[in-house]
């Protein structure tokens, strides 16, 4: 497999999953500043010209939400995600693409200063996302509840990446703990060291 990767950006979430995973993987480090995106070859891999994206053999997958789903189909031993048929997995796949997306639209609402009524903004507003958030990480230590999962390292991303990198929202206690509880994570420190190290 390999990682089409810039260090320093959403690529770190699928780098933490490749390391909770645990199966080889290279990295393909883009130069994003000299233009290395905006080539036929990576338009050809992502027509978005965007990190990141994964190349497995024939398969080519772009999207974080989908790089996230086809890792964890590929490798179900890995226990990132419940088994086909297990009640939590409906919640999995909620919990995934909320966090991928509903989040981010929370960044961009709050940067642009965006006020839309919240019958017609897809994520209701900002509020309404972290307070989702909050209520379920007050009541149980992970997303799905007492097991660690990819909708973890997706929520936990991007938490970290708005409240502890981009200070763009008040943090809250429950916040704080369950981010704490991530950031220890081997596999989440093993990437971090990497997006570093290969800078």
């Amino acid at each position: 497999m390999k990682l089409y990767w810039a260090p320093q950006t959403r690529a770190l979430r699928v780098l933490w999953l490749l390391e909770e995973i645990g199966r080889p993987y290279e990295l393909h480090k883009l130069d994003l500043r000299a233009g290395a995106h905006h080539t036929p070859a990576f338009h050809a891999i992502n027509p978005m010209e965007k990190v990141p994206a994964l190349q497995d053999g024939e398969a080519t997958v772009a999207e974080s939400g989908a790089i996230f789903a086809y890792l964890v189909e590929k490798f179900p031993d890995s226990g990132l995600a419940p088994p086909v048929g297990d009640p939590l997995r409906g919640k999995f796949w909620q919990w995934l693409f909320f966090a991928s997306a509903n989040i981010e639209a929370a960044m961009t609402e709050k940067a642009a200063q965006v006020k839309l009524p919240e019958t017609a903004a897809g994520w209701g507003s900002a509020a309404r996302v972290f307070g989702v958030v909050e209520e379920q990480l007050a009541a149980t230590p992970y997303i799905l509840g007492e097991t660690f999962s990819a909708a973890d390292v997706m929520l936990a991303s991007n938490l970290n990446y708005v409240l502890k990198l981009l200070k763009m929202f008040e943090t809250r206690p429950a916040f704080d703990a369950y981010l704490e509880r991530c950031r220890t994570r081997p596999a989440f420190l093993r990437a971090v060291a990497r997006d570093s190290h290969d800078a």
